[in-house]
């Protein structure tokens, strides 16, 4: 639920006062940290994304995106941008499709707050997962460059990249539903009786884990760049705001939750998988997901989609508690954090059918 870098339609032209950059201080810290930097330097918000505002950065002779904290009261363990830089930063030489990172800045007194700055990668956004104005074989090669990647993701050697020590040790399961525990009670605004349910069945029937790797976090067609033209190619996997180290089967059950989405002009695909669409259907996501990555099959499915579905419903709460106080950085985030009951009442759904 976080921002992208999309294509330039998707540029506001208007910047609300607390999203605007000093680019006096902005561009002397470019000048220190980013080779090649040449000004001047101008820049443009990105409208899409609820959480960490992001920029296009233009000069004369390369574009860049940054992304920051938003401004003002902030929830915990929220908008770590630091941890979207490393995963970035550890991927990138081992050839995996992220931008290239040019540095991290903690420092507030730049631009007040903490932010990152990387390549802008050329390609193309697709929002709808209906993959609108393409022929057959070519959305269904889409697909398998997403399902694909998503294995490839799941193969990192995490020792090579560094990341070995990103996320904490234990069941990752058993972490997630604490952590999105706490962090719909920190923006809870009103009593929902899915989510009460959901908080007292979770923790008491956490899957075994039995592999650890990164995790995105917020897989799905629109947090990625595909290569121009109509390549069924994944140029770059973008916005991961939620990345840790974990159980993959979390990255994947996640990714087909637009499966059991009604298609909404976003990445929902319900009713529109098979042969006449050549969106493949679940079992044939999870049977070239498993070819990929050496796997028998994904026991527990439904497990999976009530806790992705609840841990989803967690961070559109967030989103709704910033809209309240009015820290929400996307025009969009009205209308969004309106779906947390829905979420919710989805998550139950398979919370029942996986026996509760």
């Amino acid at each position: 639920m976080t921002a992208k870098a999309t294509e330039d339609t998707s540029l506001q032209t208007e910047v609300a006062e607390r999203d605007r950059l000093d680019t006096d201080r902005l561009s002397d810290w470019m000048k220190a940290h980013v080779p090649d930097f040449a000004g001047p330097l101008s820049y443009a918000k990105f409208a899409g994304g609820q959480s960490n505002p992001t920029y296009k950065l233009t000069t004369p002779g390369r574009n860049y995106v940054l992304r920051r904290k938003p401004m003002g009261e902030l929830l915990p363990s929220a908008h770590q941008v630091d941890r979207e830089h490393r995963v970035m930063a550890g991927l990138h030489p081992t050839g995996f499709p992220v931008p290239r990172q040019y540095g991290l800045c903690e420092d507030d007194s730049v631009i007040g707050s903490a932010f990152y700055v990387m390549e802008m990668v050329e390609g193309r956004t697709i929002w709808d997962g209906s993959f609108p104005g393409m022929d057959v074989d070519t959305r269904r090669a889409h697909y398998h460059a997403m399902i694909d990647t998503l294995a490839a993701l799941h193969n990192v050697d995490l020792v090579a990249t560094g990341l070995e020590d990103f996320g904490r040790p234990g069941n990752y399961f058993e972490r997630q539903v604490s952590r999105w525990t706490k962090q719909y009670r920190g923006a809870e605004t009103e009593h929902m009786p899915a989510m009460e349910r959901l908080i007292e069945w979770l923790p008491k029937t956490i899957p075994e884990q039995t592999r650890t790797t990164i995790v995105h976090g917020d897989y799905r067609c629109d947090n990625m760049k595909f290569a121009p033209g109509l390549e069924p190619r994944v140029a770059a996997v973008l916005d991961w705001e939620l990345c840790t180290t974990g159980d993959p089967l979390a990255d994947l059950s996640y990714f087909l939750i637009s499966w059991v989405t009604e298609p909404e002009g976003r990445s929902g695909v319900m009713g529109l998988t098979g042969p006449e669409t050549g969106i493949p259907t679940v079992e044939e996501v999870v049977a070239r997901y498993c070819e990929k990555t050496g796997r028998d099959g994904v026991p527990d499915l439904n497990w999976l989609l009530a806790f992705n579905l609840f841990r989803l419903a967690s961070i559109v709460q967030g989103i709704r508690k910033r809209f309240l106080i009015g820290t929400a950085s996307s025009a969009n985030a009205e209308a969004t954090s309106a779906r947390v009951p829905m979420l919710a009442d989805a998550a139950w759904d398979f919370a029942v059918k996986a026996g509760a």
